[in-house]
């Protein structure tokens, strides 16, 4: 792992215990200093990274996210997938 994920991860995880902006069925969803971040809350953790479904549940909390450059990283609380430009 290198050290820009390290810092990426640390940032991530500080940010997903502050107040969410919104939660879908599958997503928790926080605004972090490096994107938007979509930690997942399934129960059943998914083969790929589920960026489809990302999408179309950003919609509902008003995040068309479309456009943005996207990764994944497993944090301590999880999947998330992160959203940036």
């Amino acid at each position: 792992m290198s050290s820009t994920n390290t810092t990426i991860n640390l940032l991530l995880e500080e940010a997903l215990n502050e107040p969410d902006i919104g939660t879908t069925n599958r997503f928790r969803w926080h605004a972090t200093a490096v994107g938007i971040a979509a930690l997942w809350t399934d129960d059943t953790a998914p083969t790929t990274p589920p960026f489809d479904d990302a999408l179309q549940e950003g919609l509902k909390v008003g995040l068309d996210l479309s456009r943005e450059e996207r990764e994944f990283h497993q944090v301590q609380q999880g999947l998330v997938l992160l959203f940036h430009s």
